[in-house]
């Protein structure tokens, strides 16, 4: 059974991954770098690329140890190679280049944001699965429908293949990710913002603050400024005066707790609400068999139990990763590479370079999505 290298190096996790043809992850390996972004509340590029350099390789070592084969045994090298920190991903993209030169194996140049929506049809290896046959080829349901819903990205797209997905609508400003990141630091709450907004959601009133559903000219599209203006309003009052000179009324600090979670219940479900109110129109114009969905924001429990939900309404198949899997991770690389050698890919030229915006995101529709 062929093995793929997978190099994952876009943001502030560096990782590897060994992934075999059947979509099973032999070894998942992240090095997280949250301890030096923390004291600044979100990520600095340079500290991000520095610490890259670091550890790569030993992340790399451990995936093939875990994964219990040499370098020389794996079959292609995958890297993500955009979008994302232009340092960040020139580390993994370089070391994945030359690991493909030197071994004479075929490289795959794959795109962050397609890799997430794939993510879904990773599963877990077995040593006890001796067989081959025991595994089938996995197969991509056409048309389906793909979401991505991460701190960088919430788009909407056409799936009809590993190598055919076509962006239908994409957010204007904020993904969501982002929005729960910027709600969590206005109500006061901790780095990581998105997960602290969930947890501090729960036994909160969803309904205790009304937001308005963007009306856009493209229907897919989406669009979270509104919902996070009415939220700065709603905890610090109304500014007075503009500009540098603005001050407000009041901060996060003057919120009891039972109002600080009624908040954010009700920016979750608004957020979410967007998301599925895009999901239906989408259904309605595409007529799909499943919806594939992937991202970090994915591992949220409330985005979970609407998309399910959804999915049950409209007779949908579900195709929703494992939460490890829904945060940046090399798995997915690997995996997404071995989708596209299923469906006939051998593989980019070595001079394909880094790019740090994704070409689904700028909504191009090219024949073939890296």
């Amino acid at each position: 059974m062929s093995c793929i290298l997978g190099i994952e190096s876009s943001c502030d996790e560096t990782a590897a991954a060994v992934v075999d043809g059947r979509l099973r992850v032999r070894s998942s390996v992240v090095a997280s770098q949250y301890e030096l972004h923390a004291e600044y509340g979100g990520v600095v590029p340079e500290i991000a690329s520095r610490a890259h350099v670091e550890r790569v390789l030993p992340v790399v070592r451990a995936a093939l140890d875990e994964a219990g084969i040499a370098i020389e045994e794996v079959d292609a090298v995958a890297a993500g190679i955009r979008p994302g920190l232009i340092g960040s991903l020139l580390v993994g993209t370089s070391l994945a280049k030359a690991i493909a030169f030197a071994l004479d194996r075929p490289f795959h140049a794959i795109d962050h944001v397609a890799a997430h929506l794939f993510a879904g049809f990773l599963r877990e290896y077995s040593a006890e699965e001796n067989s081959d046959r025991a595994v089938p080829p996995p197969s991509v349901p056409s048309p389906a429908l793909g979401l991505v819903v991460s701190g960088g990205h919430t788009s909407l797209f056409r799936i009809e293949g590993a190598c055919a997905v076509t962006l239908l609508g994409r957010t204007i400003d904020d993904a969501v990710g982002e929005a729960f990141d910027k709600a969590a630091v206005m109500l006061g709450l901790p780095h990581p913002g998105g997960p602290n907004l969930e947890r501090c959601a729960v036994g909160g009133n969803p309904d205790a603050l009304k937001f308005a559903r963007p009306q856009l000219p493209n229907p897919l599209d989406f669009s979270l400024s509104g919902l996070k203006t009415k939220l700065l309003y709603e905890v610090r009052g109304v500014p007075q005066g503009r500009g540098a000179q603005a001050t407000f009324l009041r901060s996060s600090a003057d919120l009891s707790d039972a109002r600080r979670a009624d908040l954010a219940a009700s920016f979750q479900k608004a957020a979410v609400a967007q998301v599925i109110d895009r999901l239906e129109r989408a259904a309605e114009q595409e007529a799909p068999q499943a919806l594939l969905v992937g991202g970090g924001v994915v591992a949220n429990a409330h985005l979970r139990e609407e998309l399910a939900s959804f999915c049950a309404r409209r007779l949908l198949q579900l195709i929703v990763p494992a939460r490890a899997h829904c945060v940046d991770n090399a798995a997915m690389i690997a995996g997404f590479a071995a989708l596209r050698r299923v469906e006939g890919d051998r593989g980019d030229d070595l001079s394909v370079p880094a790019e740090p915006v994704s070409l689904l995101a700028r909504g191009t529709k090219p024949k073939r999505v890296h």
